[in-house]
């Protein structure tokens, strides 16, 4: 929310019939700094009217609550379970002698994991298509609590889960203990959490870029 005297000011200014830009360059001159003064400008409707024209503000609803909860559930479930399946590939492809019974468990895995995803990814899909959907109908939607606490919280995981897999990279490489066999596991982490990444970074910086209203 905006600092209440940044919101009158700017109300009140708009009233004076003051531009957007003059608003921006006054309260930069004042100290106020890019994001504050792009918080408060967002309150109000950038449309030819005589007097402010305020812009619809995102309200939180249990249904929404509900169905951002479930969907990001639903994707954290389909990485986990897509890891953990190509994981099961890898240990099948280059087994551990060490290990005698290790494909009969791999097999479980794989088993558990493919039921997994067939059962959760259509869940996530749908859920992440109906959503994105009302994002585009109703533009408000992209200010939802719910919503951009969650983004955020995937953007931090995703983050920590590339670091520490760095960090174990490296960690192997120093000791002398890598193989083909953890390089790939390396790789698969970094290339779920990448995608995380990459595509929620994506939507962050498009509800940036996109009008609220």
């Amino acid at each position: 929310m905006a600092d209440t005297r940044l919101h009158d000011f700017i109300d009140s200014a708009l009233r004076a019939g003051k531009t957007r830009q003059e608003i921006t360059e006054t309260l930069a001159s004042a100290g106020w700094s890019p994001e504050q003064i792009a918080d408060g400008l967002k309150f109000f409707a950038d449309v030819d009217f005589p007097v402010p024209v305020p812009k619809p503000r995102a309200q939180l609803s249990a249904r929404d609550a509900f169905l951002y909860l479930l969907m990001f559930g639903t994707l954290y479930a389909c990485a986990i379970q897509l890891g953990n399946l190509l994981f099961d590939f890898i240990n099948l492809a280059f087994p551990d002698e060490l290990r005698p019974f290790e494909e009969e468990r791999t097999e479980r895995g794989i088993r558990w994991a493919t039921a997994s995803l067939i059962i959760a990814f259509p869940v996530f899909l749908w859920l992440h298509t109906k959503m994105q959907r009302e994002v585009r109908l109703v533009p408000a939607r992209r200010q939802s609590g719910v919503r951009r606490w969650l983004i955020y919280l995937t953007l931090l995981v995703a983050a920590g889960v590339i670091v520490g897999d760095s960090i174990t990279l490296v960690y192997n490489l120093l000791s002398g203990e890598l193989s083909t066999r953890f390089i790939l596991k390396v790789l698969v982490v970094a290339a779920i959490a990448g995608s995380a990444f990459t595509y929620f970074l994506h939507l962050v910086r498009q509800d940036a870029e996109e009008p609220s209203s």
